[in-house]
């Protein structure tokens, strides 16, 4: 290990903990802040370190058929789901499911597409920013956050290719609201009558409820969430993965190794099952990653958990306000508090602080002005998770020796860019990304998770034959004039 990277990495965290008592040191209540952060760290160092990335999972399937990266995911998502289960059942659980509609499979597919252009989903270009890769900090500014942003706030022509339905269910909504609560809601983005008008009037489903009439005990996480909506899943996917990818070679060489010993070439299975073991073992990082990531998502909950019993709150908007920061919160006084790990909300938040500073009102939509608020930075939790996630990624980074600052060439910055913006236009509609609409919402018994994931791999396999596709054109191309 090279001793100017050990010193940055020291340095650089030094910084986050001197960051973390300035916090504590200025209120109490900062603490809940300062959770977000070291979570956000511990992400970062496990991307960085097992290369996690749902973009990368995706191209090295579809393109190479190395399928390392997908079982490490699905790792992860087994041994999350078994810890969400156990904290459901303890009531220590900050998880919601989504909406269930159509809208999480197209929004999938849009998102799927751009983190394959943009070579990183919403988690991957955070980790890629700590390693140095300017591409994806592109695909984050441009896309993430300032995409998102406009993406949200867009109206006049817009509204005009709505349903009427979703106008006329808006404002009925916003008469409702403003009866019970006094609150005119701001109805004037595309986006705000899709929310209010369309996707608010959507179940929501977790299979633990579903299975057990709407009162679930713990027998009815861990079978309904956990088994039925995880596990189960997950295993089916992981055995078409190996049937596709990798028995091939693993019969191949079955095979040869019992003709050598003499032995009839027949494939049992107990083979088959030795395959499949041989596949999820086959790096050892990548799937010792894949439970620690599992494992910290659940301790993540866990904390949160534990952070709003403590001060008595259900949302960090309820903090900034007794610490005298209303302009902070949103209309119903809330701020973007997942209280999990999530993705590409806050980078929204970026995007329209920043053009609120030039002038443009970002507080007349729902998503900001009435959802989620529009925080200082310095006092947005989720954003420091989501920075933490590229300060860990960089300390790894630097300790593995993979640190180095790589700018695009024109033909990446536009394939970043491109990336960035579909991939901000895919998790909007879906209230959430990789982690937040599939990850999570998978593991923690949300149908949804699996429709979004079914889109986003669609999108990806897309995505690939689409940079193929360009790829052998250019190279055509250029061997031509050559």
């Amino acid at each position: 290990m090279d001793k100017r990277n050990s010193v940055w990495a020291f340095i650089i965290t030094g910084i986050l903990v001197l960051i973390s008592l300035i916090y504590v040191k200025t209120d109490i209540y900062y603490i809940y802040l300062v959770v977000y952060i070291w979570f956000g760290f511990a992400y970062g160092l496990m991307l960085q370190y097992g290369r996690f990335c749902f973009a990368s999972a995706s191209r090295d399937l579809f393109a190479a058929g190395v399928p390392r990266m997908a079982v490490g995911i699905l790792i992860a998502l087994v041994f999350f789901s078994v810890i969400q289960a156990i904290l459901a059942s303890a009531n220590m659980s900050t998880f919601h499911p989504a909406p269930f509609g159509i809208h999480m499979l197209i929004s999938g597919s849009i998102f799927g597409v751009g983190m394959v252009l943009a070579g990183g989903c919403a988690s991957g270009s955070l980790y890629k920013v700590g390693e140095g890769n300017m591409t994806s900090l592109l695909a984050v500014i441009f896309g993430l956050c300032l995409g998102q942003a406009v993406f949200v706030d867009l109206g006049g022509v817009f509204n005009k290719l709505l349903p009427q339905a979703w106008i006329d269910s808006a404002q009925r909504t916003a008469v409702s609201i403003k009866a019970s609560s006094g609150i005119d809601i701001p109805l004037n983005s595309w986006f705000d009558h899709y929310l209010v008008g369309y996707v608010w009037n959507q179940p929501q489903y977790t299979i633990a409820k579903l299975i057990s009439g709407g009162n679930p005990e713990p027998i009815h996480y861990f079978i309904g969430n956990s088994l039925i909506n995880a596990i189960i899943p997950a295993v089916i996917i992981m055995c078409v993965i190996y049937y596709i990818y990798s028995r091939k070679v693993f019969v191949k060489r079955k095979k040869k190794a019992l003709k050598k010993a003499g032995l009839p070439e027949k494939i049992t299975f107990k083979d088959e099952l030795n395959g499949m073991w041989g596949m999820i073992t086959a790096s050892k990082k990548t799937s010792i990653m894949g439970i620690l990531v599992g494992i910290t998502a659940g301790l993540h909950i866990l904390t949160m958990a534990g952070m709003q019993k403590k001060f008595g709150v259900t949302n960090f908007g309820t903090l900034l306000q007794r610490m005298g920061h209303y302009k902070d919160v949103s209309l119903k006084g809330t701020v973007f508090d997942p209280g999990y790990w999530y993705i590409t909300s806050q980078e929204g938040q970026v995007g329209a602080w920043i053009l609120e500073k030039f002038g443009w009102n970002m507080h007349d939509n729902m998503f900001f002005g009435y959802v989620n608020g529009l925080p200082e930075l310095w006092r947005n939790p989720a954003l420091w998770m989501s920075l933490g996630i590229v300060f860990g990624a960089m300390v790894m980074a630097r300790l593995q020796g993979e640190f180095k600052v790589k700018f695009p060439s024109i033909e990446l910055m536009v394939w970043g860019i491109s990336g960035g913006l579909l991939m901000g236009m895919g998790s909007r509609p879906s209230l959430g990304c990789n982690i937040g609409a599939f990850f999570i919402r998978a593991a923690g018994g949300d149908p949804n998770g699996w429709v979004y994931g079914t889109g986003m791999v669609l999108g990806a396999f897309f995505g690939v034959k689409l940079l193929s596709w360009w790829t052998e054109r250019k190279m055509a191309q250029e061997m031509g004039d050559f």
